[in-house]
């Protein structure tokens, strides 16, 4: 289903993905992460949260890091009309530019798909780490995404409160995974 989505990337590297925000706690922890390590990633931020965070969502471009449209509000495509689908759709267009969409929970439907395809590139994923589910540790979303991790994945992650418990853990593991492992997260490329 939508083949003409991206589901995973490039076969030398490792994507890492970061959903809603910007956050002003857990941009930074991310922002931080990455820069230590040398790493880059794309960002799908909720138009409200640059908004809210103008200054966060420039650090994450002046850092060299791809960013994308993750809707204005974070709204689900199979629960929202067209017309305000793509109105939130467009309005986070405006802000970021960026050419690239991600669907909140991965929901669109068919006829937003269509339309959005013909502006941009719509990013899904092949690795889901969990670190939205507060019932799973840190220690457990990074066990079973190393074990999936691998050159092409796409890797979800959330710059946000609900995952930044989780996150705390997943993500030093994982960039210390690909240290060890000589691998590199590389930023998908914008279409704009």
């Amino acid at each position: 289903m939508f083949p003409q989505f991206l589901w995973g990337g490039e076969a030398e590297a490792v994507h890492l993905t970061f959903d809603d925000g910007p956050h002003p706690e857990w941009t930074p922890f991310v922002l931080d992460q990455l820069g230590e390590r040398g790493q880059k990633a794309t960002f799908f931020c909720v138009g409200d949260n640059i908004q809210r965070h103008p200054a966060l969502f420039d650090r994450i471009r002046k850092e060299g890091h791809a960013w994308g449209n993750h809707t204005m509000r974070h709204e689900s495509g199979w629960n929202t009309s067209h017309f305000t689908y793509l109105r939130s759709y467009l309005e986070c267009e405006g802000l970021t530019s960026s050419g690239l969409f991600r669907p909140p929970y991965g929901r669109i439907t068919q006829r937003q798909a269509r339309a959005i395809s013909a502006q941009g590139k719509v990013v899904m994923w092949n690795l889901l780490t969990g670190d939205f589910d507060r019932r799973r540790s840190g220690e457990s979303c990074l066990n079973s995404t190393l074990r999936n991790l691998k050159p092409g994945s796409i890797a979800v992650m959330h710059d946000s409160e609900k995952a930044g418990p989780r996150l705390r853990v997943l993500l030093p593991g994982i960039l210390r995974h690909l240290d060890a492992s000589h691998l590199k997260s590389e930023a998908l490329d914008m279409l704009r």
